[in-house]
């Protein structure tokens, strides 16, 4: 029922304000709407920006909106703030903070908490990032570039199983998983999965720490760009076993 809810609210917002979708999988709000719209979902992750924003880091919260598309229980939302004319929405943006030298600011509303909770100015501003922020925060499942939600959730399993036997079993489960994988990027994804896993099982989590150290010395070194995104999507599924929520954003 709650899905079934929350598709017709979804469809309802997209209807009525297509015509202020700036990215795909995203709305833009404003003072009259946003309180209305957003406390409907699980979770909302809210930007407030200028106007007409462009660059790299709106370039990955576009990332993050596409990803969001099919996630019932999370909306992605623009709130475009000016500073001259009627200054729209900058009461919106002043009520929660968000200055305009900071823009890009990024916060997450959670149903059932009071104040919403803040992506960090430190943290570096990539989808991923967003995306475990989302999860670590919310509990709403959004998949880090090149994660396999069945996957990671054997990963949690994994994590959190204490006898090498009963990790065993998760690595089989992981193994079956792998056999019936759908198309090449899926079936390499499974395949880092089951072979992380092995190397557990054989190594202890010990291995984790060192085999993100070597990926993380890889990544800093000059790669191309395809390599680059490759080594990115296995430190993304380390970081599934070494901290499965990624509580550290």
């Amino acid at each position: 029922m709650r899905v079934e809810v929350n598709f017709c609210i979804r469809s309802f917002i997209f209807g009525l304000v297509l015509h202020f979708v700036s990215s795909k999988g995203c709305v833009q709000l404003d003072s009259f709407s946003f309180e209305k719209v957003a406390s409907k979902f699980k979770a909302s992750l809210v930007k407030f920006d200028a106007a007409y924003p462009y660059g790299p880091k709106q370039e990955e919260y576009e990332k993050v909106c596409e990803a969001s598309a099919n996630i019932d229980d999370l909306l992605v939302i623009e709130i475009p703030v000016k500073d001259y004319g009627e200054k729209e929405n900058s009461d919106l943006a002043k009520q929660f903070g968000a200055e305009k030298d900071d823009f890009p600011v990024v916060k997450l509303f959670v149903q059932g908490k009071k104040e919403p909770i803040s992506f960090g100015k430190n943290e570096e501003y990539t989808a991923d990032n967003l995306k475990k922020f989302i999860r670590s925060k919310s509990g709403v499942y959004i998949g880090c570039t090149g994660c396999i939600q069945a996957f990671d959730e054997l990963a949690v399993k994994f994590h959190e199983e204490k006898s090498i036997e009963g990790k065993k079993k998760i690595l089989l489960e992981a193994e079956s998983l792998w056999d019936k994988a759908k198309g090449n990027q899926e079936h390499k994804a499974a395949e880092i999965y089951v072979k992380i896993m092995r190397r557990l099982v054989e190594k202890g989590d010990e291995f984790l720490g060192s085999e993100t150290s070597r990926v993380e010395n890889l990544l800093k070194g000059k790669v191309s760009k395809e390599k680059k995104d490759e080594l990115q999507q296995r430190i993304n599924i380390l970081q599934g076993f070494k901290n499965p929520s990624h509580d550290e954003l």
